[in-house]
């Protein structure tokens, strides 16, 4: 006799999902992204809400991929506080140095610069005017049209102190990037090291290796770039002065600093040397300097930045003009300057991290993580 209760009860079919697994897909992608979206919100908010101090960190950061090699021959030859001390104070005398040379020039050659500036205003009047068949009034119409609109657009006094941009929180900040400098060259390894305890065990070489590939890569790009932008301010400072532009000096400084930014910053500070020749000693001048300006930065482009960054920092230019637009976004011209490396440190460590983990290294994290498992038993 067979028993009926010990017979196999037949599996009933597999109900069909009314949703489609395209639409499925879709939609676990569409959450995902989502979630990632809101994160990256929060995050810029919060980096806004604490630019007085995340601004400063991030410049202290730049500057100290720059300076550490020249710490690390001071401390050969003295502790190494003192030689992160002595980095910073040379920092310091370079800085002031500039500065200063650009108010004597601008001291003294504003007056005639002024005078020049008008004579070469007028001249594009008289040559809108004749080319254009505009007369004086229509001229004087437009001009006072332009002049309203900029009025309108708001008070730029409000509206930098809106993003914080006053004196005290400029002199704040330099005093935390100096610090903050000082203690990067200082101590670095060391405050690297207590960040990464903070993560989970397993997590902690990876980590450690993501660091590691974040401040080569920052390094290398930092470096090469104040190659390429001291090669660009020579150039075009040095024809500045061949051409008699009014401040030479302070368009070479310039250059420099708006070559760390890529392709952006070589347009503003070539339209400003093209613009003070032009007013200054007119449109042959202007063609010439313009002339300088496109070689250098055609020099830089094709024959210095390919040698001296390679394909392991490359970026593809869309990623560059949107690394740009979000740091203007989150924190003005500090923004735009600390984009473009930070998106070739994400990257790089972004491609760190999706490579596949080594066998050897899977299986070391493994036996860590079992012996942590079993310490509690043991003991």
């Amino acid at each position: 006799m067979t028993d009926n209760a010990t017979q196999p009860v037949p599996a009933e079919p597999a109900r069909r999902s009314a949703v489609p697994p395209a639409v499925r897909a879709a939609s676990e992608w569409a959450l995902r992204l989502l979630v990632i979206g809101a994160a990256l919100y929060i995050a810029t908010l919060v980096l806004r809400e604490f630019s007085q101090i995340v601004i400063p960190l991030l410049v202290a950061v730049l500057l100290a991929a720059m300076l550490v090699p020249i710490t690390r021959r001071f401390a050969r030859v003295m502790p190494t506080g003192a030689a992160a001390g002595l980095t910073v104070a040379g920092v310091l005398v370079v800085v002031g140095a500039l500065f200063t040379l650009i108010g004597q020039q601008f001291s003294s050659g504003l007056s005639d610069l002024t005078a020049q500036v008008a004579k070469g205003l007028e001249q594009i009047r008289d040559w809108v005017r004749t080319t254009f068949n505009i007369t004086d009034t229509e001229f004087d119409g437009y001009f006072e049209s332009l002049r309203d609109g900029v009025s309108s657009s708001g008070n730029l006094g409000q509206t930098a102190a809106n993003v914080g941009l006053t004196a005290t929180h400029f002199i704040a900040g330099i005093f935390i990037t100096l610090f903050a400098l000082f203690f990067f060259l200082y101590d670095g390894p060391r405050i690297w090291s207590w960040v990464v305890r903070l993560f989970p065990r397993v997590a902690r070489s990876r980590v450690a290796s993501s660091g590691r590939i974040a401040w080569d890569q920052l390094s290398a790009f930092v470096r090469a770039t104040i190659v390429v932008a001291f090669v660009d301010a020579v150039g075009i400072g040095v024809g500045a002065a061949i051409l008699k532009v009014p401040f030479a000096f302070a368009i070479g400084v310039l250059v420099f600093l708006f070559a760390f930014i890529p392709i952006v910053g070589a347009l503003l500070s070539g339209a400003v040397a093209v613009l003070l020749a032009l007013v200054s000693q007119g449109f042959g001048v202007a063609l010439i300097m313009l002339a300088i300006v496109i070689g250098v930065q055609q020099l830089e482009s094709h024959v210095l930045q390919p040698v001296l960054l390679g394909h392991a920092v490359s970026i593809h230019p869309l990623g560059v003009i949107l690394a740009i637009a979000a740091g203007s976004q989150i924190a003005g011209i500090v923004g735009a300057l600390a984009a473009v490396p930070f998106a070739a440190v994400l990257n790089a460590v972004g491609k760190h991290l999706l490579m596949e983990e080594p066998e050897e290294e899977l299986h070391e994290e493994l036996e860590e993580s079992a012996e942590e498992g079993s310490a509690p038993a043991n003991a």
